[in-house]
């Protein structure tokens, strides 16, 4: 085998790899000898068929899977001798003159193709330990403390029946209706016995309004409009009347706080409850900060590491990104941050996004090479445990798809990966810890995620 170095331009690279004939004669003898034995052909025994012969009527379907076997093995071999690490698969190019690849076919020439890629740059990782960052925490107030109980209280809480009550807002009504749209009925447009809590959200604008009032064995007329961004494309954005019938008002009856109360949610008693709820709420804020914190760091990272990208990989992330933005342009119309933007300007900022995953995508996985991190199998298997909760009754499927997708395997490792990679790296940098209230905690969040 011979390699030319026929072009070196930063991180592209260009290879001509040339494969003698009788190199290319000797493996395709060994093809031949492979399968020799189980060949079968009219008017010889298995097995017994001459060389010649499985030559002569397979030769060609043969010396073709050899070229195929050789062009993978010797491309590899070509980067592994360069100790390279190429940043995708190369292309591969071989000759359109078809008098040269019939010459090749035939074992009368010379395989010969060029290889194109790109490799992963070398990357100089900063010094850790130069890295400023702010911990914030928060702790959980007795008022936040108690909205939350309240909150668990009203969803345990039951309903029961008030004869002459008018509905207000956290009532649950029972009612019978019809919708049209300029006088016509509509499909999906009646129900009986619909039960909804009003003020839940669980009709379009204006429906719930509409029944706040409204006593039992009451009818009336309700207005109200379609979303413009309706799930249902022929009611989007239409008026329609709904003609509503209510058969029961029901006022809540919020559960009270007691140790039967508590045992109800799994805990011993009411004050364990509480305490229960409150290391909810502190693991809620601790994750909180973390987000924030590892955004900080994440841009540090970024500003830190200034390599040349390699085009291919941004490209790649580019058109993943782009997908997702115009499926969400036909699922919902188009983003309110990307309002007024032309195409060209849209793409200029999400190239932007594109070049900015890269980079730390390849300085993450620098910083794990490196300090050796790994992904162990119980972390895996604790990720597919959780991927599998999500979905109650069918944990065999998802078992059985992600063993057979290495792909999704791969996006189920990559951020455990990543958050092993940022904890070593806050280990090392200097972090000043910072107390603040819940609000300035969330603000701050909110400012880091939006930048």
């Amino acid at each position: 085998m011979q390699i030319i170095e026929a072009n070196v331009d930063g991180l592209k690279r260009t290879l001509k790899v040339v494969v003698g004939a009788a190199e290319i004669e000797q493996r395709l003898a060994s093809r031949i000898d492979q399968v020799k034995d189980s060949v079968q052909v009219k008017g010889f025994r298995k097995g017994k068929v001459p060389v010649a012969h499985i030559k002569k009527m397979y030769g060609r379907s043969l010396m073709t899977e050899v070229l195929q076997d050789t062009i993978r093995e010797t491309s590899e071999s070509a980067i592994r001798d360069r100790k390279e690490r190429p940043a995708q698969m190369p292309n591969i190019a071989l000759s359109e003159d078809q008098d040269e690849i019939n010459g090749v076919i035939e074992g009368k020439k010379d395989l010969a193709y060029q290889m194109t890629f790109e490799v992963v740059p070398e990357i100089a990782l900063a010094d850790f330990g130069m890295i400023e960052l702010e911990r914030l925490s928060a702790d959980v107030d007795d008022e936040t403390l108690q909205k939350s109980i309240d909150d668990l209280l009203k969803r345990a809480g039951s309903f029961e029946a008030d004869e002459g009550r008018k509905a207000e807002t956290g009532d649950r009504v029972t009612i019978t209706y019809a919708g049209t749209i300029n006088g016509e009925a509509f499909e999906g447009g009646t129900g009986e016995g619909l039960s909804l809590v009003l003020g839940n959200a669980g009709f379009i604008p204006g429906f719930e309004d509409g029944i706040v009032g409204m006593g039992k064995d009451e009818t009336k007329d309700v207005s109200c409009r379609f979303p413009d961004d309706y799930s249902v494309e022929t009611l989007a954005g239409k008026d329609a009347v709904f003609n509503v019938t209510v058969t029961q008002v029901e006022k809540p009856v919020e559960a009270k706080l007691d140790d039967d109360m508590a045992k109800a949610f799994g805990a011993e008693s009411a004050e364990n409850l509480k305490e229960l709820v409150r290391k909810q709420i502190q693991g809620e804020f601790d994750k909180a900060a973390r987000v924030k914190m590892k955004r900080e760091l994440l841009d540090k990272l970024e500003v830190l590491h200034a390599f040349e990208l390699p085009q291919s990989l941004v490209d790649r992330e580019f058109e993943g990104i782009w997908q997702q933005v115009e499926a969400g342009r036909k699922q919902k119309g188009e983003n309110a941050e990307d309002a007024g933007k032309s195409d060209d300007e849209l793409r200029a900022d999400y190239k932007k996004i594109a070049e900015r995953r890269v980079r730390l995508g390849l300085v993450v996985g620098e910083i794990g090479s490196k300090n050796l991190v790994e992904v162990t199998q119980d972390e895996m298997r604790m990720a597919l445990m959780e991927q599998a909760r999500r979905y109650p009754g069918q944990e065999k499927f998802v078992y059985e798809y992600f063993e057979k997708t290495p792909g999704a395997l791969q996006e189920l490792r990559a951020p455990i990966f990543e958050d092993k990679v940022v904890d070593l790296v806050i280990g090392k940098a200097k972090v000043t810890d910072k107390k603040v209230s819940r609000d300035e905690l969330y603000e701050q969040v909110k400012a880091a995620t939006e930048a």
